[in-house]
C-alpha cells in the first residue's frame, strides 16, 4: 500500500471538520492535525485544486465601489502565481528570503503571496498604512531583501536606507522594476527542492498595543493548514462566497481573506472603497449573494446604524473577531436578518483557538468554547488551572495553529513558559457549561476597592450610548480605593464635549452597572491607537499614574460632580 501524502493527510482533516461542522463536540473529540512533514499548502494544495474540479471556479472576486469586477478562478491563480514565482525567482528570490508585501486587495497580493509560498520565500505583510520610520524597523529587524508596493506607496521607502530590490505593483516607478513583466513569464514553474511543513512562511508584526510590535513566525502548517480551524469556526463550506473586511498588512487577513476560504474551496469576495461605505457593503453583500461573512465589532456596529431589513441577503454565517462583540449589536441584527453573530477568539500567533461555531448555542458575550485541535487551560497566578485566569494554550499535543515563535527570541522563553504553556497575555472565565468569556488583557485588568475590573465589561455598557463613538477604562489613582475606574470616550461625529453631555454618560453606565463597578471619572479624548487602529490603552494608564490622587485635570468630570445636579 502506497504511502498516505501531506496532501491527503491534509485534505482528510478538512473533509472531517466540513463534515462535522454542525456537530461541535464531535468535531471537537476525535479531530486530529494532519502530521506533515513534507508540505506546500501552494503548491501541494492550491496547486491541486487548480486541476481537479475546482479548477474553473472563482477563486477571487474582487468588486470596487465603480462597479468594475476582477473574477480569478483557481486554475487562472495556478498559472499567474506561477508566473510571478519564475519573476520573482530572475530577480534572485531564493527559499528563506524575505519579502515585504505593501499592497492593497488587488490580485498581484494573493499571486505574489503564493508565488512566495512556491519558492519557500518568507512573505512579511505591511499595512498600507506604515510610514518611513515603520518601514525601516520592519526591514530592518525583518531583515528583508525585497519589497512588492503599490506604485503609489513606492515614495514611502525613499528614506529607508537599505539594500533591498524593489518592485512596483500597477503604474511603473523610476527605480523599481515592473511587477506587469510577470505576466510574461511562463505558466509553468518547477520548484527548486522540498519544502518541510516547519519551514518559515510569514513573518508578522503585531500591533503593538502595550509594547514594541513583536515579530510572529509562521510555518507552512501554522497558519495554511492552522486555519482549518477558521474554516471550521465560520462554518465556510466548498462553493461559498466569503468576505471578510480586513486591511491586507494584518493577520486576519490572512485568517478569512485567504487560508480558511480557500481550505474549503471557497470564494473570497472583496468589496473596495476608499472609505468605508456602510450602505455600499451591504449593497454589495445583497447583489452579490454572499453567503458567509466575518467582520470586526467596529464594522457590526456601523452596519446596525442603517436599516438592515432593506437588504435581501443571502448569507448563512455571520462572524466576529478582533476584540469581544457587544451583545446589543447581536441582537439587533438576529432581528433584522434572524441570523447569530458568532464570536471567535485567536491571536497574530495563532488561528482561531475558541469560537462559537456553526449549531453551537451561542451564550452573549462569549467566545464560545475550545476549536478543534486546541486545549484551552485558564491559568490562575500560581500558574494553576482554574475557571478564572490567564487563557493558556496546554502543550500536549502542541496545536498545529501556534506560530514557531517570535522571530527575534531563538529562546522560545518570551512565549512558552517553563511548563510548556503558551499563554496569551488575555484573562478569560469558563462558565459550567465550557463556554469562555473574555475579561480583557492582563496588563489592563485591574483592582478597585479590592473588586476585580474588567475594563471590557465597562467599555460595552459605554458604546451603548448613542453619543459615543469608541471608549477606553483605565485605572485612576484614588486616595480612598487605591485606583477607580475612569473612562476615555472618543464621540460620534456631530456630538460634542460638555459637562452635560458627560453627566449623560456617566448617568447612562450608572444604570446599567453594580455600585462598585461604577466609572468615577470621564474625559473627551481622541483615543491613541496602534497603525492597525488598536486602542493603546497602555498610553493612558501611564499618563494615569503619572499624576497625583487628589489632582482634577482638565476637561476631567467626576462622578460626584453629577450625584446633586439632578443627573
Amino acid at each position: 500500500m502506497a504511502l498516505e501524502t501531506g496532501l491527503q493527510r491534509f485534505v482528510a482533516a478538512r473533509d472531517f471538520l466540513l463534515a462535522h461542522r454542525s456537530d461541535r463536540d464531535m468535531a471537537y473529540r476525535d479531530f486530529r492535525w494532519p502530521e506533515l512533514d513534507e508540505f506546500n499548502w501552494a503548491l501541494d494544495y492550491f496547486d491541486d485544486l487548480a486541476r481537479g474540479e475546482h479548477a474553473e471556479r472563482t477563486a477571487l472576486w474582487l468588486v470596487d465601489e465603480d462597479g468594475s469586477e476582477v473574477r480569478l478562478s483557481f486554475a487562472d491563480l495556478a498559472a499567474r502565481s506561477n508566473q510571478a514565482a519564475n519573476f520573482l525567482r530572475g530577480l534572485g528570490v531564493k527559499r528563506g528570503d524575505r519579502i515585504l508585501l505593501m499592497l492593497g486587495n488587488v490580485a498581484p497580493l494573493w499571486e505574489a503571496t503564493l508565488a512566495a509560498m512556491k519558492l519557500g520565500a518568507v512573505v512579511v505583510p505591511t499595512t498600507m498604512l506604515a510610514g518611513g520610520d515603520d518601514l525601516r524597523d520592519r526591514m530592518q529587524r525583518g531583515e528583508v531583501k525585497y519589497v512588492l508596493a503599490a506604485a503609489d506607496q513606492c515614495d514611502s521607502f525613499e528614506g529607508v536606507d537599505l539594500d533591498f530590490t524593489r518592485v512596483a505593483v500597477g503604474a511603473a516607478h523610476e527605480g523599481w522594476h515592473e511587477y506587469a513583466q510577470a505576466y510574461r513569464q511562463s505558466r509553468d514553474f518547477t520548484p527548486d527542492g522540498i519544502t518541510h511543513a516547519g519551514d518559515p512562511l510569514l513573518l508578522y508584526f503585531t500591533s503593538g498595543t502595550t509594547s514594541r510590535p513583536k515579530l510572529v513566525m509562521h510555518s507552512h502548517q501554522s497558519y495554511p493548514v492552522g486555519h482549518l480551524s477558521t474554516m471550521y469556526w465560520i462554518g465556510i463550506q466548498p462553493g461559498d462566497i466569503h468576505l471578510n473586511v480586513s486591511q491586507p498588512g494584518w493577520a486576519k487577513h490572512a485568517w478569512s481573506c485567504l487560508f480558511a476560504p480557500w481550505n474549503a474551496a471557497a470564494t473570497i469576495f472583496i468589496y473596495n472603497s476608499a472609505r468605508f461605505d456602510a450602505v455600499g457593503l451591504l449593497g454589495a453583500l445583497e447583489k452579490y449573494a454572499v453567503t458567509t461573512m466575518c467582520a470586526p465589532p467596529t464594522v457590526w456596529r456601523l452596519l446596525i446604524q442603517q436599516e438592515l431589513t432593506r437588504f435581501k441577503m443571502s448569507l448563512r454565517e455571520l462572524c466576529s473577531a478582533g476584540e469581544p462583540l457587544n451583545s446589543e449589536v447581536i441582537g439587533q441584527v438576529r432581528k433584522a436578518w434572524g441570523l447569530t453573530i458568532r464570536d471567535g477568539f485567536g491571536q497574530t500567533e495563532t488561528s482561531v483557538v475558541a469560537c462559537n461555531s456553526p449549531g453551537q448555542e451561542v451564550v452573549p458575550g462569549s467566545m464560545g468554547r475550545p476549536a478543534p485541535g486546541f486545549r484551552i487551560e485558564l491559568l490562575d497566578i500560581d500558574g494553576k488551572p482554574a475557571d478564572e485566569g490567564e487563557l493558556a494554550l496546554a502543550p500536549e499535543p502542541r496545536p498545529l495553529g501556534l506560530m514557531i515563535g517570535y522571530a527575534d527570541d531563538a529562546s522560545h522563553s518570551r512565549h512558552i513558559g517553563a511548563d510548556g504553556y503558551y499563554r496569551t497575555g488575555d484573562v478569560a472565565a469558563r462558565d459550567a457549561d465550557g463556554n469562555i468569556t473574555y475579561i480583557g488583557r492582563a496588563d489592563d485588568v485591574f483592582k478597585c476597592s479590592d473588586y476585580r475590573i474588567s475594563p471590557f465589561e465597562l467599555e460595552s455598557i459605554l458604546i451603548e450610548h448613542p453619543a459615543v463613538a469608541e471608549a477606553a477604562i483605565v485605572p485612576s489613582p484614588d486616595p480612598l480605593r487605591l485606583s477607580v475606574p475612569k473612562a476615555f470616550v472618543s464621540l460620534v461625529a456631530g456630538r460634542e464635549p460638555s459637562a452635560e453631555l458627560a453627566g449623560d454618560i456617566l448617568l447612562f453606565v450608572r444604570a446599567r452597572l453594580a455600585p462598585y463597578k461604577r466609572i468615577r471619572r470621564l474625559e473627551f479624548v481622541d483615543l491613541p491607537k496602534t497603525i492597525s487602529g488598536k486602542i493603546r490603552r497602555v498610553d493612558l494608564r501611564k499618563a494615569e499614574l503619572a499624576r497625583e490622587t487628589d489632582e482634577r485635570l482638565p476637561g476631567e468630570y467626576f462622578d460626584l460632580d453629577f450625584r446633586e445636579s439632578g443627573h
